[in-house]
């Protein structure tokens, strides 16, 4: 969020590109901000005078845009929810849904929101019950959510209601061809499993890259569906194979040293390398003990042995009611925020008026 900021430009600019309209060329929230021409035709005719009544040629003389680029920037305001319109004889009349930005983000989150509830629930049937798939905590990262709100489309020939959703809900991607069903087969995969699914397993699965099932997950992380997990019972296996390579390489001094062993309880690690040397140890016995020490102390033994946190993905509930709460609660922040925003940007209007 544009936090502090007073400023109409960048809380405007905060507004639409959170909304998926615009695209920022920066990172950061600041006064070097160049905006576009949805910017300015909210800025210098909507905001101004809202319920004024601006036809496409109007709108194109306040901010030097063509006809063509006027009804192109109208209809993503239109299916944004922000602006509404009336025929008045060959124009289309539009305002500020409401009067105001606050009224039309509010207006506009009603909507999303039962629209997004009733999607859900089609997603939900597909999502296998498992408690065991949370057994492992997950992680906690929400700060790029993304997903697309759209009512049901019309279903194209050869297409199932399943992959209509997928793609009313932005989950196929913005590029996907009609024949490409490769987050179908993702997400039911997950979907069915109660263990976390490796980008490797996927990938050998249905014989695509990585990257390319990387993509394909990050939009149902994105979204709020799948989520990141470590993958706990690989840790000691990977820490067996780090030591024994390390041992071997380094020697006994420098795994008490750099390789981590001094920061962990002096009994265990003396096993550790006794079971080295002595050549009897394996990865069920490394297992066996290491489970004194918590998940976060065996991932930073894992990364001073120079190895890394297997991780897997996983549907983000035990069922679909789980994933529609996990979502849900994301889409309230989002507008949530949205709504303190507008607020903030209705009052820096008036206090300039």
């Amino acid at each position: 969020m544009p936090t502090g900021s007073k400023n109409p430009n960048i809380l405007l600019g905060w507004i639409l590109d959170s909304l998926g309209l615009v695209k920022r060329k920066i990172e950061s929230w600041g006064d070097e901000e160049e905006f576009g021409a949805l910017h300015r035709i909210m800025s210098e005719a909507l905001l101004l005078e809202p319920l004024k009544g601006w036809d496409i040629k109007t709108l194109g003389d306040v901010c030097g845009l063509s006809q063509t680029g006027m009804h192109h920037q109208m209809l993503k305001l239109r299916e944004a929810g922000l602006v509404s319109s009336e025929n008045n004889g060959r124009w289309h009349i539009y305002v500020l849904r409401g009067g105001s930005i606050t009224s039309a983000v509010n207006l506009m989150a009603v909507q999303a929101k039962e629209i997004i509830e009733l999607r859900l629930l089609e997603l939900n049937s597909h999502i296998k019950h498992s408690d065991k798939r949370m057994e492992i905590p997950g992680e906690t990262i929400e700060d790029n959510f993304k997903i697309k709100i759209s009512e049901p489309s019309a279903i194209k020939d050869n297409e199932s209601r399943f992959d209509a959703l997928l793609d009313d809900l932005g989950l196929n991607g913005d590029r996907a061809k009609d024949t490409d069903d490769l987050a179908k087969k993702v997400f039911i995969e997950l979907a069915n499993s109660s263990n976390p699914i490796t980008i490797l397993s996927l990938s050998d699965k249905f014989s695509e890259s990585r990257s390319r099932i990387k993509r394909t997950v990050d939009r149902f992380r994105n979204s709020n569906i799948v989520e990141r997990v470590p993958m706990l019972d690989r840790i000691a296996q990977d820490i067996y194979i780090g030591m024994t390579r390390q041992y071997d390489a380094r020697g006994e001094e420098w795994l008490f040293t750099r390789g981590g062993f001094g920061r962990i309880n002096e009994s265990i690690a003396t096993k550790l390398v006794n079971g080295i040397k002595n050549n009897n140890l394996d990865s069920d016995i490394v297992q066996e003990l290491l489970l004194p020490l918590s998940i976060e102390k065996q991932k930073i033994l894992l990364n001073t042995l120079g190895g890394r946190m297997p991780y897997g993905y996983r549907i983000k509930g035990r069922n679909g009611e789980d994933v529609r709460e996990n979502v849900m609660r994301s889409v309230d922040r989002t507008f949530l925020r949205l709504k303190t925003v507008a607020e903030r940007l209705d009052k820096s209007i008036n206090a300039v008026d």
